[in-house]
């Protein structure tokens, strides 16, 4: 069996752009939720959002590039150039692009500039009415999905596979499990993988807003996002991306490079019971974490530290927290769980990569990411979920969860790397 380990980390994420920006918040218990500026939100419900700071020009994008790629676009180019720089696999992908592959996953795309376009077509709202010769040049790209994944191929030269992956808010994760299995089952050598979201817009947070499913904390955005929380009333709206370099062990040895980890099996199950409701039990998600196991010979005991999917949404919560119990026993009360959602908001497809590149880090540094507002847990919610701040720990194994709607659930396993050189 090929191994897949992890040589290049990029993320884009509110915050900060860059992996260190993003993990030096993430290790201090900083929050970065704070009233919605992309948008007059007065009108909404919930009216702050986890924003990116993110100024185009100073990433080298110019007015015109601007004019043409969405901000998810942008984000996804941005993280995949930083972790393709860490991973010093370049001259790789310049000498062998057609064993270079792209997995991208989005849980909306572009919906975000397509919202924009219906606006400018329409002056009616009638469908009959658009006025086509008002169409943005690159509508194309924010109509189909798989422009994203295309864009990040022609910006990185990648001819491999290329494929993008929308399964809601576990895409990011999914789209890392695609990858990883391309280079197992021999189709590339190197792929370039994670998720990417810009939602921060007034279709997307209409739709939240109208199931009621955000924070309505307007008054203390800084602690709205509060998972495992007695007093938690919904998840905070976050954007980013996180695209992570994934080579064949014997491959990424070869040319000396040090991995952040062992990308060791991924599973996914589907609830098969409702839109939005979660299935009592959580058998799914559980059954997930077992395959996952399973598939990379670990015991329960082994897993160190979970870096769990920790919405702050009252039932999903619960609903993970059974599945922790379910999936690893009596270890689920013994390894510390932490969401780093807490600090950077949701930011739905892009939530697993995100999660994933986190997980990777705590092994690397050897430090477990707290719960930023945890103050009163919920009594049914009753794990060792790392409040307020990081312990240092030094970590072997991580298990990675994502779960979205339509009754989604992936588990990824992470392991420290063993190629003869220190991570």
């Amino acid at each position: 069996m090929r191994r897949v380990v992890i040589t290049g980390i990029g993320v884009v994420a509110p915050g900060g752009v860059g992996t260190r920006n993003f993990w030096n918040l993430l290790t201090d218990g900083r929050t970065a939720t704070r009233p919605l500026t992309l948008f007059d939100a007065s009108a909404y419900r919930s009216r702050i959002a986890a924003e990116v700071d993110f100024d185009a020009a100073a990433h080298g994008f110019a007015f015109a590039d601007t004019e043409h790629l969405d901000r998810i676009t942008q984000f996804a180019l941005v993280a995949a150039r930083e972790a393709l720089t860490d991973s010093g696999a370049g001259d790789h992908l310049a000498r062998d692009p057609l064993r270079c592959a792209v997995s991208l996953g989005t849980a909306i795309g572009c919906t975000t500039a397509l919202a924009t376009q219906y606006a400018v077509l329409s002056d009616c709202g009638n469908t009959a009415d658009l006025d086509h010769t008002a169409a943005a040049a690159s509508l194309y790209d924010y109509f189909v999905p798989s422009s994203l994944a295309a864009a990040l191929a022609r910006d990185c030269g990648a001819q491999g596979p290329v494929g993008l992956v929308s399964s809601g808010c576990t895409s990011g994760l999914d789209a890392v499990a695609h990858g990883a299995d391309l280079i197992r089952e021999g189709s590339t050598d190197l792929a370039v993988v994670g998720g990417a979201e810009a939602p921060i817009a007034p279709i997307t947070m209409a739709c939240f807003d109208r199931i009621r499913l955000t924070s309505s904390r307007n008054d203390d955005p800084a602690t709205a996002s509060r998972p495992f929380d007695r007093t938690r009333d919904g998840f905070v709206l976050g954007e980013g991306a996180a695209v992570l370099v994934l080579e064949e062990q014997e491959h990424a040895r070869r040319r000396g490079a040090v991995p952040y980890a062992e990308l060791a099996a991924t599973a996914a199950h589907s609830s098969a019971h409702h839109m939005t409701a979660l299935r009592p039990g959580a058998q799914e998600m559980a059954a997930a974490i077992r395959a996952a196991l399973d598939r990379a010979r670990l015991n329960p005991a082994d897993i160190d530290y979970i870096s769990a999917h920790g919405a702050g949404t009252r039932h999903n919560d619960r609903h993970e927290t059974h599945a922790f119990k379910a999936g690893l026993g009596h270890h689920a009360h013994r390894v510390p769980v932490s969401s780093i959602k807490s600090m950077i908001g949701h930011a739905l497809g892009a939530a697993g990569a995100l999660d994933l590149a986190s997980g990777a880090l705590a092994i690397r540094h050897g430090v477990v990411p707290p719960t930023a507002n945890l103050h009163e847990p919920d009594p049914t919610c009753d794990l060792d979920y790392t409040p307020l701040i990081a312990r240092q720990q030094r970590t072997h194994t991580v298990l990675s969860v994502a779960s979205g709607f339509g009754g989604f659930h992936t588990a990824a396993v992470l392991t420290r790397p063993h190629l003869g050189q220190a991570a």
